[in-house]
């Protein structure tokens, strides 16, 4: 009987365990940050115990996008008015964007009007592998801590092509990026239209569509809003940033030293076995490779480096005018605006990051951060219906970005 009573209390404990995190009633309010004091007093809230969690912290001169819980709201308009910040409210219920981002009923394809697991890809990618073997293999990027591959695609219908390479879900909660990565890949092995065929054919393309397998797993199962790794660095806080966490330039700006913090960047340079084997994996294409490219979401932008300081990188014009083509094609279907420019002055400044590292190591010399739609009315709970219209939009991107780096002869 005491054997049977102890299971059953353990059985419960695993249930109260894994019970899905909630966020009723908490709210997303977007401040303008206007002076230095304001920038610090907003920052001593990042990995604090109080519930606060930034979705956009920015830099002076830019909104700051902060989570609210229910019982800090009157701390919050405290502290907003102590500090004279002003602010507006931009989600009013976080978990009820959540729980219309995803329909309740899905077709039986994977046909991207829903958001999938990490084992619903796997799935799909295989059903892929195995209906274009001519021009499509696998390959291993490396094992998650929690004994996860980390997979990739590539396609290839001609060795000779100039290479590149898409990383996405690299922050786990920002669904929108492997849903478009997955898409953008559809798009190469069965559209008609010319101009995606000609992106398919010309162009050897090695797309990681989850790079952070563990916390995309957590994502869906535990914490819809979780954004590191899942690495046990602290007992409480566990996780790292893995968008800081590469050894360049690591923990100088824009990164925590804090393990509760969204930006914690480890305890050193590759803490993480993803970015370690990321990094690996790179160095043995690195000559290959023409453009690298990281999927992120939310705000629309466009970014190069550096994002550790301000100073103009030696191919600013390549990769300014670039970009401006871009984002011009970006904004003609829906007339979606992107912003663009270096991450440092565009964004935020940031340290460690994937897109730096592959510039400055292996001298990848086109290197671009996405940061998907939108501005922050669904932030990182884009509903499911706009996957198509974002990739169509990232697609026409795409290839004007491949064209324009042609007629520059960087590609």
């Amino acid at each position: 009987m005491k054997s049977i009573i102890l299971g059953l209390a353990l059985l419960c404990s695993f249930a109260a365990a894994i019970e899905k995190a909630r966020f009723d009633n908490y709210r997303v309010y977007s401040l303008n940050v206007e002076t230095v004091e304001q920038l610090m007093e907003l920052k001593k809230l990042d990995g604090n115990s109080d519930g606060f969690e930034f979705w956009k912290l920015a830099d002076v001169g830019r909104e700051a996008d902060l989570m609210v819980p229910p019982h800090k709201f009157a701390d919050f308009e405290e502290l907003a008015t102590e500090l004279k910040i002003s602010y507006y409210l931009k989600i009013h219920n976080v978990q009820a964007l959540i729980d219309n981002e995803n329909p309740r009923t899905r077709s039986v394809e994977f046909d991207w009007t829903s958001y999938y697991t990490l084992d619903e890809i796997n799935e799909w990618l295989d059903v892929q592998l195995a209906t274009y073997p001519e021009i499509l293999t696998s390959f291993v990027v490396g094992e998650s801590f929690q004994n996860r591959t980390i997979r990739g695609v590539k396609l290839a219908h001609n060795e000779e092509n100039p290479t590149i390479f898409i990383e996405a879900n690299i922050h786990a909660r920002e669904w929108i990026t492997s849903a478009t990565a997955t898409w953008f890949l559809n798009q190469l092995l069965t559209s008609t239209d010319p101009a995606i065929q000609n992106l398919a054919q010309n162009i050897n393309w090695y797309i990681v569509p989850v790079f952070n397998v563990d916390g995309f797993a957590y994502s869906h199962e535990v914490n819809r809003l979780w954004r590191k790794t899942r690495y046990p660095h602290a007992h409480i806080c566990y996780g790292t940033d893995a968008n800081r966490n590469f050894g360049f330039q690591w923990n100088t700006i824009g990164a925590s030293s804090n393990p509760c913090s969204e930006t914690f960047a480890g305890p050193r340079a590759w803490s993480e076995p993803e970015t370690e084997q990321l990094a690996e994996y790179l160095r043995g294409l690195s000559s290959e490779i023409k453009i690298y490219l990281s999927f992120h979401s939310y705000g629309q932008y466009l970014l190069f480096p550096y994002g550790h300081t301000g100073e103009h990188v030696e191919n600013y014009d390549d990769l300014y005018e670039i970009g401006n083509k871009t984002v011009e094609a970006i904004a003609v279907r829906d007339g979606t605006a992107y912003r663009y420019g270096p991450s440092s002055t565009v964004l935020y400044e940031t340290s460690g990051t994937s897109v730096d590292f592959a510039y400055d190591e292996f001298g990848i010399k086109l290197a671009y951060t996405f940061e998907f739609r939108d501005r922050g009315t669904y932030g990182f709970v884009l509903p499911a219906n706009q996957i198509i219209p974002n990739g169509l939009e990232i697609l026409d991107g795409l290839i004007a970005m491949v064209a324009e780096s042609q007629l520059r002869g960087l590609l």
